[in-house]
């Protein structure tokens, strides 16, 4: 389901999803009150309820609306300037940045802990990141311009390894706070890593 398009947005649609947004990071799913949202969004829970029918849906608006903001992936895609290898050294940087963002753990274990209750949830944090983003990266690597440096016969298969590739050790680091805010040399030496990996598998010959 798409949370957003079944809302019709109204001048206060921002606030309520930056208020909420706020509010399911700092609380958790379970713990966020609408009352609570509503405060902090700066409206009345009237408002609120003009647009959303209840917490679950306003929860996988501030999913989808967040998912759609981070993914840089189709932005990269369009840098027609750059070589295949750094196009895809941008995409793996892009990629972990999200996966180690508060954002995007903050997300991972709401979705996790919920997803027994409320399926629903896993189902559109996986549709609006990880599947987005490996549909667009698989597209990428079904271009000519990408055909011509890699011979990809299953290209959603190797995007996922990519993204695979992208999470390392670091993001379980982050995920149990074991390590936060890993510098920015680390980041880049996963990234890097993830390429040379990749093109040895996949880079023609």
């Amino acid at each position: 389901m798409n949370a957003e398009a079944q809302i019709k947005k109204g001048r206060k649609y921002d606030q309520v999803i930056d208020g909420a947004k706020a509010v399911f990071l700092r609380e958790g799913f379970e713990g966020a009150s609408v009352d609570e949202i509503a405060r902090d969004a700066g409206v009345s829970k009237a408002t609120l309820y003009s647009y959303f029918p209840d917490k679950q849906h306003l929860f996988l608006a501030v999913l989808e609306t967040e998912c759609a903001q981070q993914a840089e992936v189709e932005i990269l895609l369009d840098a027609t300037h750059l070589s295949v290898e750094d196009t895809l050294r941008m995409i793996c940087k892009t990629l972990i940045t999200f996966f180690l963002s508060r954002f995007g753990q903050d997300m991972f274990r709401v979705c996790v802990a919920e997803a027994q209750r409320f399926p629903e949830l896993g189902r559109t944090f996986y549709d609006s990141g990880p599947k987005k983003w490996s549909r667009k990266i698989a597209q990428y690597l079904d271009s000519p311009r990408a055909r011509a440096a890699l011979e990809v016969e299953d290209s959603l298969l190797a995007a996922d390894q990519l993204a695979q590739l992208c999470r390392a050790d670091l993001m379980l680091k982050v995920l149990f706070g074991i390590e936060k805010d890993p510098p920015e040399a680390e980041i880049d030496r996963i990234a890097d890593e993830a390429v040379k990996t990749f093109l040895a598998r996949y880079r023609r010959a």
